[in-house]
């Protein structure tokens, strides 16, 4: 798994550590099952603190991306791929719904109205 950080960015390192995780994820690079590397080793490769990675990946556990798991890491969850795309497209609906400005509630009543 080979990330990188862009260092136009300007969302805090935790965001965007979490987010090349996740586009790994998305993109095959990392399947459910798989053990991703220890954070030391992720915060090297990416010149970050490890306590900036092991946020990232507590944010990917909350999503239901990864698992925490003693004596075998940080694995990729069940179902993490699938999830994955659709938290993705998720977050495109509240981008475009903000720049027509929806509000997230606003998008929840949308929803809500669906058959």
């Amino acid at each position: 798994m080979l990330l990188r950080l862009n260092t136009d960015d300007h969302r805090p390192l935790h965001e965007q550590v979490a987010g090349a995780i996740r586009r790994a994820i998305a993109e095959g690079e990392c399947a459910p099952g798989d053990r991703l590397p220890p954070a030391r080793d992720l915060a090297q490769a990416l010149d970050v603190n490890a306590n900036t990675v092991l946020r990232g990946l507590r944010a990917l556990r909350d999503e239901g991306l990864l698992e925490f798991r003693r004596g075998r890491g940080v694995t990729v969850a069940d179902g993490a791929g699938q999830r994955s795309v659709l938290l993705e497209r998720v977050r495109a609906l509240v981008e475009d719904g903000a720049r027509l400005g929806y509000s997230r509630a606003d998008l929840i009543g949308m929803i809500g109205e669906l058959p």
